[in-house]
């Protein structure tokens, strides 16, 4: 007797879309045209527009923007859109997305691209460029410079007084600054350390009786 035959395994069923999976005919006229609209005004959008946020937001609201908007665009959600040209500029709003958190997520790119969009300028700073990025880097290293000095001897000087500072060698520290300060002589910081080192030698002669005056 010929054993019956095993009805043949079912085909397995095709993958679910992904979450969310959006197509034109799955979006109410609303939806369609907000993301159209959103989309249309991208190249008038600074960044802080496309994660809508306000200038002053800080980190954790940067970031908390970021995954909520990337989220929204994920171009997975659209695959099923019926206009080719929506469907790229839905994938150029994502890629907006991911580029915005780059710039706000650095405090240095920030504050640069904040000066741009809010100079007269805005026009043609909306995108951070190789030319923004350079420019971001300028900024870093002269508002460096300005901290610490941007004499070589100044510099050298004002490191030896606050290392002295640091050790509590207050006179040592003094006359260090005080050559910091030859060289630099409008150096705020170095002026500002140097006042903390006077009032430190007389905080010290006060304790120990003296009665000269620093000068």
């Amino acid at each position: 007797m010929v054993p019956p035959v095993a009805p043949a395994a079912a085909a397995p069923a095709p993958p679910p879309p992904p979450p969310g999976a959006a197509g034109k005919g799955s979006l109410d006229a609303g939806q369609a045209a907000e993301l159209e609209a959103r989309c249309a005004q991208l190249d008038q959008l600074d960044y802080f527009e496309v994660l809508r946020l306000p200038k002053d937001a800080p980190p954790a609201a940067i970031k908390k923007a970021f995954y909520a908007e990337s989220r929204t665009y994920h171009p997975d959600r659209f695959y099923q859109l019926e206009s080719k040209e929506l469907k790229e500029r839905v994938h150029e709003l994502y890629k907006r997305v991911t580029e915005a958190y780059y710039v706000l997520r650095d405090d240095t790119k920030r504050k640069k691209y904040l000066a741009d969009v809010t100079g007269p300028e805005r026009a043609q700073k909306l995108r951070f460029t190789e030319n923004s990025e350079a420019e971001s880097k300028a900024a870093a290293r002269k508002e460096h410079e300005e901290q610490i000095g941007t004499h070589p001897k100044g510099r050298q000087f004002y490191q030896l007084g606050a290392s002295d500072f640091d050790a509590g060698r207050w006179s040592a520290a003094e006359r260090n600054l005080k050559m910091a300060l030859t060289y630099e002589p409008s150096n705020a910081r170095y002026k500002e350390k140097l006042a903390e080192a006077k009032k430190k030698l007389e905080e010290e002669a006060k304790s120990k009786g003296d009665s000269f005056k620093i000068k």
